[in-house]
């Protein structure tokens, strides 16, 4: 199951996005979702705030220590 969530881009902006991989058991990668980050105050933004929003989206189906994300420029 996949999960992307899409921003509209300006030419002039710049997103920092989060993207989502979980690793099976016998160590393939699946992307899992993409979150753009809308947060203005980056006090806020902490490795848990990331995870607990891909906890809230998959729910305990998955091991989440096999859960990782890559922040991304767009």
């Amino acid at each position: 199951m996949l999960f992307v969530f899409y921003a509209i881009v300006r030419a002039d902006f710049e997103m920092t996005a989060y993207e989502f991989y979980w690793r099976d058991e016998i160590g393939k990668e699946h992307l899992v979702g993409i979150l753009p980050e809308r947060r203005k105050n980056s006090m806020r933004i902490t490795k848990e705030s990331i995870l607990k929003w891909v906890a809230m989206v998959i729910g305990n189906n998955l091991e989440s220590n096999n859960i990782y994300f890559v922040q991304v420029e767009l």
